[in-house]
C-alpha cells in the first residue's frame, strides 16, 4: 500500500512539474500563432508589437530584414499568405529566451501567382516587458 501511495505522490509531482514547464512553452506557441495570423492578415501595429526592435528576419533565399523592412514587406510586398501551418514544431524555453523550430507550410500568392511553401524555420523569441517577442528568424530550404 505504501508503494502505491508513494507512486501516486511521485506521479502527481511529475504532472505538476510538466504543467509548470509547459506554461511558458504554451505562451510561446501562442506568440507563434499570433505571428502567423499577423502574417496572413498584416496590420502594422500588430506586427510591430510582435517583433523585437532588434529583429533579424532571414528568408530561405538569403534575404535578411530588420524590423521595419519585415513589417513593410508584409504590408506592401508582393507575397500574400492565405494559410500557414507549422509542422513538427518544437519549443525550448530557457529563462527569457525560447527557440522554436518547425517546418513552415504555407499557401500564398507571389505577385498574384499561387505558390506553396514548405521550408524549415528556426525562431528565437525573447520575453520583453512580459511579452514574447520575435528576436530572430531564419528560414532554410529543406533537403
Amino acid at each position: 500500500m505504501k508503494g502505491a501511495f508513494g507512486l501516486l505522490i511521485l506521479l502527481t509531482f511529475s504532472v505538476v512539474s510538466l504543467n509548470a514547464q509547459s506554461k511558458h512553452e504554451k505562451a510561446v506557441a501562442a506568440a507563434v500563432e499570433k505571428l502567423n495570423k499577423a502574417i496572413i492578415d498584416p496590420e502594422k501595429n500588430l506586427l510591430e508589437s510582435i517583433a523585437s526592435d532588434g529583429l533579424s528576419y532571414g528568408h530561405s533565399g538569403g534575404k535578411v530584414q530588420n524590423k521595419a523592412e519585415f513589417v513593410d514587406d508584409l504590408i506592401n510586398g508582393s507575397f500574400n499568405f492565405s494559410s500557414i501551418t507549422p509542422v513538427e514544431q518544437t519549443i525550448s524555453v530557457s529563462g527569457k529566451n525560447a527557440i522554436v523550430r518547425h517546418i513552415f507550410v504555407a499557401k500564398a500568392t507571389n505577385a498574384g501567382v499561387p505558390t506553396d511553401l514548405r521550408i524549415g524555420n528556426v525562431m528565437v523569441w525573447r520575453k520583453e516587458g512580459g511579452q514574447w517577442k520575435l528576436l530572430a528568424r531564419q528560414a532554410f530550404r529543406l533537403q
